[in-house]
């Protein structure tokens, strides 16, 4: 939410976002091809986003959380551009896109706040462009592992244990990885003290280990 709203401001905002939609693991919230009319704030649960490839296999495109949105794909051309799928039961407020257009053109601090979520979807995206294009697989892994740390963490959560949401060979699919490649991976990191793996639940134990694997591939500014 926008900061700096008054108390009419906010009460339109939230008439906005009334409607609450419950999706249960594995179902879908919204396909490839369907009409877009909405933007998600994911108010509970965990999302993949995710293409069919030619060959018929899933692609993983994103993950998204509790306190993200999600949807934002479809507000180029009309109409939503891959599937969101989730990973374990959820909740999302449904916000009609023509409504928060509607309020932001009114509302300077809304249209702002739009902006600066759909900057960090393009920041996001050039990330993983980075990710796909130039990284080892240990780079890739320690990339995913601090950026999926670190947007919990900004939600309250812990900044060295996470339960990973997703399996293997999704993580493999995002990243561009084969399903044993990251198993490899993340037993070399068990192996180096750098992570405890208990099935889903993962401690970051060296933080600072994941940030140079990540840090020494970075190019300079």
């Amino acid at each position: 939410m926008p900061m700096g709203l008054n108390d009419q401001q906010l009460q339109r905002i939230d008439d906005i976002v009334a409607t609450r939609r419950k999706i249960k693991r594995g179902g879908t919230l919204f396909r490839n091809g369907e009409a877009f009319a909405s933007l998600y704030a994911i108010r509970t649960g965990f999302f993949k986003t995710c293409v069919a490839t030619e060959d018929g296999r899933d692609q993983v495109t994103g993950f998204q959380m509790a306190g993200e949105i999600i949807g934002l794909d479809g507000i180029v051309n009309d109409h939503h551009t891959c599937d969101a799928v989730a990973l374990e039961d959820a909740e999302v407020c449904v916000m009609p896109f023509d409504r928060i257009e509607e309020l932001s053109r009114e509302v300077t601090a809304l249209q702002n706040h739009v902006h600066r979520i759909m900057s960090r979807e393009i920041v996001r995206e050039h990330g993983v462009m980075l990710l796909l294009g130039s990284m080892r697989a240990e780079e890739r892994l320690a990339a995913f592992l601090l950026n999926l740390v670190q947007r919990l963490h900004a939600r309250g959560f812990s900044q060295s244990e996470l339960v990973l949401r997703m399996t293997r060979e999704e993580i493999g699919s995002y990243l561009g990885l084969k399903l044993e490649t990251v198993s490899r991976t993340f037993s070399k990191f068990v192996e180096d003290g750098t992570v405890e793996v208990k099935q889903r639940h993962v401690k970051i134990l060296n933080t600072d280990a994941l940030r140079r694997l990540v840090n020494n591939q970075q190019p300079c500014q």
